[in-house]
């Protein structure tokens, strides 16, 4: 008997030198996991991103991730490059909120939700989506889980607590329908990386977009990353913070969220407010000694203002409206966002706590095209994607300039349904070409354009 435990003994110790130790005696990442997939070698950099965000109850007639994958040529055909999937987990069904209960409230960070697939179909839509030359960011929930998640009954002391011992909602919410985590618990934290961990490993997936990341202490996320990023060594993932500190720059984080910018987009159609104040938001955003590299991820509609606010059509003038809005979205030293149906100018909202599929076959012909060359000039300018921003905005109409090298971007959009008298600046005035039709356009003293109007010139 005794010799047996030393057999075991020993072979303990050499797997255990053996997981810690590579080929050419290297230490790397100690993991209990094996990494499935090849490297993805077209990995987008970070100001390259076009971000295509998926509800995958919605995407498809049938809300799976195989049904995502059917559609991954259009999605590439768009110009995207990252491919979003919200939450894949399965969803808390104690206290759950809607039909079939929030993406958000997970029931177990290490599996698939069996209404979407399976971890196989995952591994597939990824394989397939990296030969498309596409990464794909896993949606995050690190701050609060269901209440049917087996770490409540197994670690009850990972959770926040009230006075009497009962575990608490997110303060300061009313998210019924999921538990607060405890980030002074080690352990906790420690499992939590593990399960981001599981799906770089298993799933070969190329990131995270973080939620509620304002609310989770940045020591964690910075201890997070690190380990994320150090997987992968050769090749960058992509970390999105659903939030707006500029701590998550410091943390990890390749970008921060742009409520403010979207707030004030709002308030210019629905409380005509000028076009000027794009400018100031902008400002904003960008305060706090942000570096030249860093960007806010900006968008016209996301699964939570379009279930609560409305598409942009709704919000945004129509089809000409919103993409006008779109474009100052896309183009204003960001990194654009797309969420799913509104290239095609679906006019439904989306309720993700239930399936309201997409009818794909309303899509507007037209306005998909419009979308395209936006995307598909802002793919091929480093003005665009890296350049330095300055601002000529005037009431109605948001007109900025994006300079790199010898590259330089002019932006012109009217945010009204009127046609606009533009005063052009000294600096402005010169002979430009139209960046969609390459057609010569010539700037003098003033310009007008028609409702919902928007030129993209280049030097």
């Amino acid at each position: 008997m005794k010799s047996n435990i030393n057999i075991a003994y020993t072979l303990i110790l050499a797997l255990a030198f053996i997981s810690c130790s590579s080929s050419d005696g290297d230490s790397v990442v100690s993991s209990p996991y094996q990494q499935y997939g090849t490297s993805f070698e077209k990995m987008p950099s970070k100001e390259d991103a076009v971000i295509y965000q998926v509800n995958i109850r919605a995407f498809s007639q049938a809300g799976t991730l195989k049904g995502v994958q059917e559609r991954l040529t259009q999605i590439q055909e768009l110009g995207a490059n990252v491919i979003y999937l919200m939450p894949i987990y399965p969803v808390g069904k104690v206290k759950a909120s809607g039909e079939l209960g929030s993406p958000y409230a997970v029931q177990d960070y290490k599996a698939v939700n069996p209404d979407f697939g399976t971890l196989q179909d995952l591994q597939l839509l990824v394989e397939e989506a990296h030969k498309k030359n596409m990464a794909v960011v896993l949606d995050w929930v690190a701050n609060h889980t269901s209440w049917d998640n087996a770490w409540i009954t197994q670690h009850k002391n990972w959770y926040q607590q009230d006075d009497k011992g009962n575990i608490i909602i997110p303060p300061g919410t009313n998210y019924n329908d999921v538990a607060q985590l405890d980030f002074n618990n080690t352990e906790m934290k420690n499992a939590m990386i593990d399960a981001m961990e599981y799906w770089i490993y298993n799933a070969n997936i190329d990131g995270f977009r973080c939620d509620y990341a304002d609310f989770v202490p940045q020591t964690f996320w910075s201890d997070a990353i690190t380990k994320l990023r150090s997987i992968k060594k050769n090749q960058t993932i992509l970390m999105l913070a659903e939030g707006s500190k500029v701590n998550h720059f410091a943390s990890g984080f390749d970008y921060t969220f742009g409520f403010n910018f979207f707030s004030t987009l709002e308030n210019i159609f629905k409380e005509s407010k000028p076009a000027t104040t794009i400018q100031d938001s902008n400002a904003t955003e960008y305060a706090n000694n942000y570096t030249t590299e860093n960007r806010v991820v900006r968008y016209t509609s996301n699964h939570d203002v379009n279930l609560s606010e409305g598409t942009p059509l709704e919000l945004f003038g129509g089809k000409k409206g919103s993409i006008a809005t779109f474009v100052v979205a896309a183009y204003m030293k960001s990194v654009p966002m797309i969420y799913n149906g509104q290239e095609v100018g679906y006019d439904k909202r989306l309720n993700y706590f239930a399936k309201t599929p997409i009818d794909w076959t309303t899509a507007d012909a037209s306005m998909l095209a419009e979308y395209k060359k936006i995307i598909a000039f802002r793919n091929t300018s480093n003005a665009v994607k890296r350049g330095t921003y300055t601002g000529y905005s005037s009431d109605a109409i948001s007109a900025f300039t994006m300079v790199k090298d010898t590259e330089k971007v002019l932006v012109l959009s009217n945010l009204t349904n009127n046609s606009v008298k533009y005063l052009v600046a000294n600096s402005l005035k010169a002979t430009w070409k139209d960046a969609v039709t390459g057609t010569s356009v010539t700037l003098g003293a003033e310009i007008t354009l028609l409702p919902f109007q928007y030129l993209i010139l280049k030097n």
